[in-house]
């Protein structure tokens, strides 16, 4: 919505019995430049109010079918018509009372027939300006506070898709308008976010398009940006822009947060780009996408450098081992820009073949360093011939010496498949679900995280015969927000069948529990064969 001018013409409602008084005050306010609507009664008023667009209404006081007074209190106790002006007037009710009670049941001003035209013109430019003025106090304050909500949907959003979404949402629940959104990223790839309106979907694509626009032409804009001294911003009219951009001629807030990395737009049609008021909301949204944008695609950087580590530190493939088939997945999370610290291990022994799973706490480069740093130390100590509990114990006291706040968890199996059985020692993770063909449950094994100084039980041996099945996960494949573990971790055991293979286990699992985590996902499945 463009500011309005306090000055401008309006429409007027002039409500009247008398033939004679509707013409000679229509005409006053003609001659002024108002376009004037007439009604003789006090309902064909409220008919037309409810109709039609009425800027001011000037309204007798005795009108044939109901008071002035009564008319007044209608339109000023409707939510739609409250805010238009009324302004009474009378030959007959011109005692200080019947001001008082026009004043009271609502009416902006009172005057009293016969009227100067001076005086009504005065007065209804002072009424005018009153209300147009508080309409766009109301106007900006509404957008300021929609450009709040915009603001923190933008901040949090988590994926460029999300980013882009929110922008556009936002953009247009301020200014009112079709909005496109463009994101450059580094590769060059050309995110595009638009949107036709309020409460219309957003539409999201990504391409490399030829350069943003055949002709452009700049308009004075501010050098810097507001929210960050090192942006620059400007406001740019694009002519003839493409059939992405919301019009033939769009004005576009383009924000540069970085003098060597590609701009960021927020764009609508020029037409709606008229009031400094509206310039300073794109500049602002403008700013607040981009400011998003760098800092996604820093937490993409470091996603990717962390992913790119963690993958190297987990095993490229598993041993192949008689009597054995086993099937792992990693699956890192799909909704955050970082990366945790999930692993699993499987290395064949002297005395078996050695399997853990585990996960440190936390979603960085640092968590994923701890990881690799576990995963070696375990191996080492696994090649060194020591049982499942001592390997243990020598990894928390690696932990609480290096990494204090890098608390693990940690499920270790040792399988000796020439016994039949399987040594597990359990750090504080979630326990081991064995499934043979009478039963699927998990094995309750105490044990606390590693990295806190505690007396720690035994490994605990089981019998793991042929046709036998172990299932071990991380926290990312079940647990959801709001619903407890448990639940979930129940769920998965009753899904289970004895005779599924462990690649068919891994792939229905990753399908049914796996989907959209904000978290890292280990999966391992061994079955004797």
């Amino acid at each position: 919505m463009n500011r309005v001018d306090p000055d401008a013409p309006a429409r007027i409602l002039v409500v009247d019995d008398t033939e004679a008084n509707r013409y000679i005050t229509g005409g006053w306010l003609r001659r002024a430049g108002h376009e004037v609507l007439e009604a003789a009664t006090g309902r064909a008023a409220l008919d037309t109010v409810r109709d039609e667009v009425v800027d001011l209404v000037i309204l007798d006081v005795n009108l044939p079918d109901m008071s002035g007074f009564d008319v007044c209190e209608v339109l000023k106790g409707d939510a739609a018509t409250a805010a238009i002006p009324v302004v009474h007037v009378s030959a007959s009710h011109v005692e200080a009372g019947d001001r008082a009670t026009g004043l009271t049941r609502g009416a902006d001003a009172y005057l009293s027939e016969p009227i100067d035209p001076g005086e009504l013109q005065a007065t209804v430019k002072a009424a005018l300006r009153y209300y147009r003025a508080r309409a766009a106090a109301e106007n900006l304050a509404g957008r300021l506070s929609r450009l709040t909500e915009a603001g923190l949907e933008i901040n949090t959003a988590r994926t460029f898709p999300a980013l882009l979404a929110a922008a556009v949402r936002g953009a247009t629940a301020v200014l009112g308008q079709p909005v496109t959104v463009l994101v450059v990223l580094p590769s060059g790839a050309h995110l595009w976010g638009c949107g036709e309106g309020p409460d219309r979907p957003v539409t999201t694509r990504a391409e490399h398009p030829d350069p943003l626009v055949p002709q452009w032409r700049a308009t004075p804009g501010p050098p810097r940006s507001a929210l960050d001294p090192t942006n620059t911003v400007q406001l740019v009219t694009f002519t003839d822009p493409g059939e992405q951009w919301p019009a033939a001629e769009v004005t576009a807030a383009v924000v540069h947060t970085d003098p060597e990395q590609p701009a960021t737009c927020v764009a609508l049609p020029a037409a709606a780009v008229t009031t400094g008021e509206e310039r300073d909301l794109l500049i602002q949204l403008g700013q607040t996408t981009a400011v998003a944008a760098r800092g996604l695609l820093a937490y993409t950087d470091e996603h990717d450098i962390a992913l790119s580590l963690q993958r190297s530190l987990l095993p490229s493939r598993l041993p192949v081992v008689p009597g054995l088939t086993m099937a792992a997945r990693y699956v890192p999370a799909s909704s955050v820009a970082q990366v945790g610290g999930d692993f699993y291990e499987v290395t064949e022994l002297d005395t078996g073949v050695l399997v853990a799973i585990g996960d440190v706490t936390g979603h960085s480069i640092e968590a994923a360093t701890v990881m690799g740093e576990v995963r070696h130390a375990l191996r080492a100590y696994a090649i060194e011939g020591h049982t499942p509990t001592e390997i243990i114990a020598l990894l928390n006291a690696m932990v609480c010496r290096f990494h204090p706040t890098g608390l693990t968890t940690l499920c270790l199996i040792l399988l000796d498949l020439a016994a039949e059985t399987a040594t597990i020692a359990n750090a504080g993770h979630i326990p081991p679900l064995l499934i043979d063909d009478e039963h699927a449950a998990y094995l309750p094994l105490p044990g606390a995280i590693l990295g806190i100084e505690v007396p720690r039980p035994e490994a605990t041996t089981i019998a793991f015969p042929k046709g036998s099945t172990i299932v071990l996960m991380t926290d990312g494949l079940v647990e959801r927000r709001a619903v407890p573990l448990d639940d979930d971790l129940e769920t998965l055991r009753a899904s289970m069948d004895p005779g599924e293979q462990p690649e068919a286990v891994c792939r229905r699992l990753l399908a049914t529990f796996g989907r959209d985590k904000d978290d890292d996902i280990a999966l391992v499945v061994l079955r004797r064969t």
